[in-house]
């Protein structure tokens, strides 16, 4: 089972026992949640429904923090005497997911099945309707092959100027 979840402004596709780093959390919490956006089961069925997933719940827990690379920041304009130079690292913080609850994944399965049952009857009725049209018909590609005939080519119009 996996669940996307958005922290930091990002988001990020996690497995209970991922360490992950989201942007900086400020205080100091030992334990974190999160509502996801997505979660997959096992069977591979998704659910993508707000109701369900407003019940659902990701946990995490704090494993420390830590810092990202250094970003070196230099301004210059030429033939004024300007130039800055600024610095910044990115603050992180560690989390490692203990778990994902959907709470309503047994209603999931069921809606699943119910719209897996409605494709195959839309099917069936689409097989007894006639089939669309081609989007080239075959009388305006044989007009289009006339009227390439019909033209006259450049050099023949060459050839008519040297006659007369």
């Amino acid at each position: 089972m996996y669940a996307i979840i958005r922290a930091g402004g990002k988001q990020a596709k996690v497995q209970s026992g991922d360490v992950i780093e989201i942007e900086r959390v400020k205080g100091d919490p030992e334990k974190l949640s999160f509502a996801p956006l997505l979660v997959v089961d096992d069977k591979g069925n998704a659910v993508s429904d707000r109701d369900v997933l407003a019940k659902a719940l990701v946990t995490a827990k704090v494993l420390g923090e830590s810092q990202g690379p250094k970003v070196d920041i230099f301004k210059y304009k030429n033939k004024t005497g300007y130039s800055r130079r600024q610095g910044h690292r990115q603050k992180y913080t560690q989390i490692e997911i203990t778990e994902i609850k959907l709470p309503g994944a047994t209603k999931a399965k069921t809606a699943a099945k119910s719209t897996e049952e409605k494709p195959a009857a839309t099917t069936a009725a689409k097989s007894t309707e006639a089939k669309p049209r081609s989007k080239t018909p075959a009388k305006s590609t044989a007009k289009a092959a006339e009227t390439k005939a019909k033209k006259p080519t450049g050099k023949a119009k060459t050839d008519s100027s040297e006659e007369e």
